[in-house]
């Protein structure tokens, strides 16, 4: 018999729904029942693609004793932390607390008012490791429940304490300015790894919110220790086993500090980040290989992520049916029978051994430099890489037809906010139609599925199209986030209106009044033991830190004195934390320096005309932080342009035959140009305005 999950559509929640746990989704049913019965309710966290979620279900979510016995003393919930980041937040928090660390499976026994009082991660079926066995653990909960309920109240009480002193802001006072950028490259140069990029030991997951605050720093002030740590960690993971080498795209993280091994699931958050941050760095440094790797990387999301109708799925799971991460591994006797006499050559390359470097199978990466390589075949590098691309389209080919692992089909707003911005800029950048249509895609179909009658967002869309759960600030910032991206490709205002009430929704019912900034739900969310409020850079981007460069943009694009107040007093309340601490804040730090150096380009003339798509064009050339671009026809702006440049007249361009463009950099306006090349030298970061 199916529990109660049968009727939910995350495909994590379906996975458990034929379990023997009576499983129910969250939701104030569940809480009722065990307010009735007077149990505590079994939270259990997790998603799609987490392996050792799997695990955990396998070991003891099917075993009829255990189920037996949950099912008698508890109220048990199950939660997709995708679907529910609210959820997920709060009792992570509250499991860091009891614990020191978190992860996933989580774990969690709360009383029927949703108050935590015990939890963890993974248990394994038996005691291992210097865990106990959950069956164990389940019982010695059940008995503190029914003995020492005095005892769990007060745990209650302190964790409670805790978790609402947590979400408050405490940020020590900083001065917000340009000496945050070069305390942080120092704090980010004294963890960086030298020999293999990245920063800190394993495990290693991508800093693409670190790499795109240096990519900023290394066009500003051209830091040699901004390129180092840039190119050192791009080209560490790139040749790592982390990077799939076949089909695109990027595992979760390593597992080891060469990048080699890694945790196996591709998630839709993070190939879109490191999508984009590689297609800056080809922008910033010329490099064609960080030009390639981000173009496979989109590749890969349009072919196996990306639903028909627009729009893009979560994640592909680490297990596949074969076992964990073996989709994506090689025998060696496999790499034989498919490339036959170029199986030498792929092997020397990418690290192919009979006995393997991974329990008996062989994880590809580049094992040798091309130069190397070629010197030791006999082979010019031209030649080498097109046999080694032959060889590689010839093992995709053969991995296609191996049992594929698990898709996870929902859409969520947010991500497809990201996958937006990543497709946008590229689609500009890399002068391909394809990838801006398909983030035009993806925008219709978070306004077909995702945007409710009064504007406010849904979180999540089915297969089938049924949206779910409210959006939370990442909802609303990545996608507005998305479409600024997507407005600055096109220029078409509908994208930038759109972003705007975005911007409007977030301030009128995530604002913190008191202290600036943000909550990361809502005023009339459903209410919880305390009003989450993350303001660290964690998988992915901060979506406070996102929300006030999304109001920095408007606040330029519209000239709206307000959008710049709420920016400026959600980063004053972080500004002490900064410098101290750049890998948790990064992308905060790309935020201050939108806030402390915009560069606005102001265009006049009409959109449909080729001389000032040319305009736009020599704006779009180089990837600039901080670039706003801010287009109408002539008497859109022309009050725009009298303003900040009073003395010139723009009478001869009101026939929108001479389209002008203006810069302006910190309050400073130059004259205005009619030409490209005028307006590329102004654009140099050494042109003075």
């Amino acid at each position: 018999m199916p529990n109660r999950l049968i009727d939910e559509t995350s495909p994590y929640l379906l996975s458990h729904a034929r379990q023997p746990v009576n499983w129910h989704p969250w939701g104030e049913e569940a809480l009722r029942l065990a307010r009735e019965l007077d149990r505590p309710v079994f939270l259990s966290i997790g998603y799609a693609a987490c392996h050792w979620c799997h695990v955990m279900a396998h070991e003891s979510f099917e075993d009829p004793a255990v189920a037996a016995f949950l099912n008698e003393h508890f109220v048990c919930v199950k939660v997709d932390r995708e679907e529910r980041p609210e959820l997920d937040h709060v009792y992570m928090q509250a499991v860091i607390a009891m614990n020191g660390r978190g992860g996933w499976p989580m774990t969690v026994f709360l009383r029927p008012d949703g108050r935590p009082f015990f939890g963890g991660t993974y248990f394994p079926p038996t005691p291992r490791g210097g865990l106990p066995g959950f069956l164990s653990l389940a019982e010695g909960v059940d008995e503190a429940w029914r003995t020492r309920r005095d005892f769990i109240d007060e745990v209650c009480g302190h964790l409670l304490g805790s978790l609402q002193e947590a979400s408050r802001l405490q940020a020590p006072p900083g001065a917000l300015d340009d000496g945050l950028f070069p305390a942080a490259v120092a704090a980010l140069r004294a963890r960086y790894d030298d020999r293999d990029g990245g920063f800190g030991d394993a495990p290693k997951f991508p800093p693409s919110m670190v790499l795109d605050f240096l990519l900023g720093e290394l066009v500003r002030t051209e830091d040699p220790a901004a390129r180092e740590m840039v190119v050192g960690t791009l080209d560490g993971m790139a040749r790592g086993g982390m990077h799939d080498l076949l089909g695109g795209g990027f595992c979760r993280y390593a597992t080891d500090r060469a990048w080699r091994v890694p945790h196996f699931e591709k998630m839709l958050n993070d190939n879109a980040l490191l999508a984009r941050v590689y297609l800056r760095a080809w922008r910033v440094t010329g490099e064609v290989r960080f030009r390639a790797v981000a173009e496979a990387t989109l590749d890969f999301l349009r072919r196996e992520l990306e639903h028909p109708e627009g729009g893009f799925f979560t994640s592909l799971d680490a297990d596949a049916p074969d076992g964990e991460g073996r989709y994506y591994t090689w025998e060696a006797a496999e790499v034989e029978r498919a490339l036959g006499d170029d199986a030498g050559l792929f092997r020397a390359a990418h690290g192919v051994t009979a006995e393997g470097n991974w329990e008996g199978t062989n994880i590809l990466y580049t094992a040798v430099p091309v130069g190397e390589l070629a010197a030791a075949f006999v082979l010019s590098p031209v030649e080498l890489e097109a046999r080694l691309r032959d060889a590689r389209r010839r093992l995709l080919e053969a991995r296609d037809r191996r049992a594929r692992p698990g898709l996870d089909h929902k859409r969520l707003a947010g991500a497809n906010g990201l996958a937006l911005a990543a497709l946008a800029e590229a689609g500009s950048a890399l002068d391909r139609p394809d990838l801006l249509e398909a983030a035009l895609r993806c925008a219709w179909f978070v306004r077909d599925r995702l945007r409710r009658s009064d504007g406010r967002l849904w979180r999540t869309c089915s297969p089938d199209g049924l949206a779910r759960h409210a959006g939370v600030l990442e909802d609303y910032a990545y996608l507005a986030d998305g479409l600024l991206a997507l407005h600055q490709a096109t220029l078409d205002p509908a994208w930038s209106d759109w972003a705007r009430e975005l911007a409007d929704l977030m301030l009128t019912h995530f604002s913190d009044h008191a202290d600036g900034g943000f909550f990361d739900t809502a005023d009339d969310h459903e209410r919880l033991p305390v009003r989450p409020r993350e303001l660290q850079d964690q998988a992915q981007p901060n979506p406070h830190a996102v929300a006030v460069e999304v109001l920095l943009r408007l606040a330029s694009l519209e000239r709206e004195v307000g959008y710049h107040e709420a920016a400026r007093r959600a980063l004053e309340s972080v500004s002490g934390l900064l410098g101290r601490f750049p890998q948790g804040f990064a992308r905060w730090l790309s935020a201050a320096h939108l806030f402390l150096h915009p560069v606005e380009v102001t265009l006049a003339g009409d959109l449909s005309g080729s001389r000032v798509r040319a305009l736009a064009e020599a704006a779009r050339a180089r990837w600039i932080p901080g670039l706003i671009l801010r287009a109408g026809y002539t008497d859109d702006v022309e009050d725009t342009i009298v303003d900040r440049v009073p003395a010139f007249d723009l009478a001869p361009a009101s026939d929108g035959d001479v389209p002008v463009a203006i810069v302006c950099r910190d309050s400073t306006c130059s004259l205005p140009v009619t030409t490209p090349a005028a307006l590329a030298a102004l654009l140099d970061p050494g042109a003075p305005t």
